[in-house]
């Protein structure tokens, strides 16, 4: 491991290395090391980026989806994880939760890691990375599971943010619970992502969780304070009517903010998601399989897709539209670019 001043020169000796080189330094000043490492970026090209802070328990680089290579393979920007807490306190039938938390005594139950690391994690990543990131922190939980208690994201880890202006952290949310956020004051170092659905598969499906009128009015009232706004449709689901319902999501989530971005998703579930599902009813839409567990048929998710993407352009002129976990043969026949993908999580 080496010891550095700045960390801007172990990026530079990586950027002249091989595909696979890493190294692990770390401040005179700072107990906690830090990884970078080379990797094949979507437009393949050896590129240098964060791996992972100490242990990675906290702050890690989620590259589970290996470069793509095959038309079948799955596209996804690696993006920065911020492991500060688990689990949810709503209770959607698809939640991938319940079998990511199988083996914990309470299940998805929510719980926030120790708060002294956290902080001095995050704290250490802001320090000694200098390449500016977006921390997705609801990877693992909703952002917003603690908002209104002492574990509040709000109030421990949004202070850090603000404390330097390079990194941003990105609350992924179905919650309605933002007066943490409107008063943090945060808008420069924060982004905040819904996960909507049509209205029927939102009541049908996604138990405890306010309906997505309640989550856009929630938005709203953070888009009119300065904040950016993204918004995630997903999982997109061919039930009876569809195309009228998500349409209907649409119309109203437009009546009342244009978001920076749109990222689409279909249904999707990992055996182990379905093996630890409740209501198990969603399941019987699902009838591809795939290297990112069982989906919906090519051709159906290529029309939900189209329709979507279609409307979204024709009708409110919005283009800035990402897909979540497509393969290569879904982005190619959409027309659309993976190499220049703009989706949720990154930057």
């Amino acid at each position: 491991m080496k010891i550095v001043q700045n960390p801007t020169d172990v990026i530079s000796l990586l950027s002249t290395g091989d595909i696979n080189d890493r190294t692990r330094f770390r401040f005179p000043s700072s107990t906690l090391s830090i990884e970078f490492k080379n990797m094949l970026g979507l437009n393949g090209e050896v590129k240098t980026v964060f791996s992972n802070l100490s242990d990675g328990s906290i702050v890690t680089l989620f590259d589970k989806t290996p470069f793509p290579e095959k038309k079948e393979d799955v596209v996804c920007p690696h993006f920065v994880e911020l492991k500060w807490a688990n689990g949810c306190n709503f209770d959607c039938a698809w939640c991938y939760l319940n079998g990511t938390m199988r083996f914990r005594p309470h299940g998805k139950e929510p719980y926030c890691k120790e708060k002294n690391k956290i902080l001095d994690h995050i704290n250490k990543y802001l320090q000694q990375n200098t390449v500016p990131s977006l921390l997705n922190s609801g990877e693992l939980s909703d952002s917003l599971v603690f908002e209104g208690n002492d574990s509040a994201l709000s109030k421990l880890i949004i202070p850090l943010f603000k404390q330097q202006n390079k990194h941003k952290l990105l609350i992924l949310t179905k919650s309605t619970n933002i007066q943490g956020i409107l008063s943090s004051n945060s808008q420069d170092c924060t982004i905040v992502s819904f996960s909507i659905n049509s209205f029927d598969v939102a009541k049908r499906w996604e138990k405890k969780a306010p309906s997505p009128k309640q989550r856009i009015q929630a938005a709203k009232k953070l888009y009119d304070a300065g904040y950016t706004i993204r918004m995630r449709l997903d999982p997109i689901i061919p039930v009876e009517n569809w195309i009228s319902g998500y349409k209907e999501v649409i119309d109203y989530l437009f009546e009342y903010l244009i978001p920076e971005r749109i990222t689409l998703g279909s249904l999707r579930g990992l055996q182990s998601t379905i093996n630890f599902s409740k209501d198990r009813s969603w399941v019987n839409y699902l009838n591809e399989s795939s290297n990112w567990g069982k989906k919906i048929n090519f051709e159906t998710r290529y029309k939900m897709y189209k329709t979507m993407i279609s409307y979204l352009k024709r009708r409110y002129k919005f283009v800035d539209i990402g897909l979540c976990k497509e393969t290569m043969a879904m982005w190619e026949k959409l027309g659309m670019t993976y190499q220049d993908i703009k989706c949720n999580c990154i930057l």
